[in-house]
């Protein structure tokens, strides 16, 4: 990403959080990070392009980082440890942006509004599919309902938005730990949540 164009997101972040985003224009961007409406239609078609990008940048974090812990491991059980440490660092990562969005989303055009669903049911795609696979191995408990329990990880995480601050008693790492805690002991089978605790004791897990 360039300079520019990481200035004006960072700019329009502080004023869509304070005037909305119908309260901004183009031109208060632009004379807020000291650039012309060129600089700005060189990087942005649109202000609603602005909207979308700010979007996009944290939920393609989540599912680089998804792809990613499934070609660093094979058993299911470390993918979601994976998966859920990056997810939940996201919050931290791109506090402003996802504050932002969930403010001013229904200002979205339906075109963006589109291509955000297709990587969010992606994402939702991945973690289900996870979740089924550990179910085959016996890592995970058969007897939980699949479907519900990857939407019971997404809404849980998801929900972290609307309480985490930065300069919270918890890092971020430290919440991401409790998460994991929570969702493994209720997730594991018995054997497979020993194996975990033995593997994470001997930091076989990177951090």
């Amino acid at each position: 990403m360039s300079h520019l164009k990481d200035k004006i997101i960072n700019s329009s972040l502080v004023l869509f959080s304070k005037n909305g985003f119908h309260g901004v224009s183009v031109k208060d961007i632009v004379e807020y990070c000291n650039t012309s409406k060129g600089g700005f239609y060189h990087h942005f078609t649109s202000k609603d392009e602005l909207l979308y990008v700010i979007h996009d940048l944290f939920i393609t974090y989540v599912l680089d980082e998804a792809y990613r812990s499934k070609r660093k491991y094979q058993q299911p059980m470390y993918q979601l440890h994976e998966i859920l440490k990056s997810f939940v660092r996201v919050f931290d990562l791109y506090n402003e942006h996802i504050s932002v969005f969930y403010q001013e989303n229904k200002y979205l055009k339906a075109e963006y509004e589109d291509q955000i669903k297709q990587k969010r049911d992606e994402f939702k795609q991945i973690v289900i599919e996870v979740i089924e696979q550990g179910q085959q191995e016996g890592e995970f408990r058969q007897e939980l309902p699949t479907i519900i329990t990857g939407m019971s990880i997404l809404g849980m995480v998801n929900w972290t938005y609307k309480w985490y601050k930065r300069d919270g008693p918890m890092t971020i790492e430290e919440i991401a730990n409790v998460y994991i805690d929570i969702l493994f002991k209720g997730v594991l089978t018995d054997q497979a949540f020993k194996s975990y605790q033995q593997s994470t004791t001997h930091e076989q897990i990177d951090s």
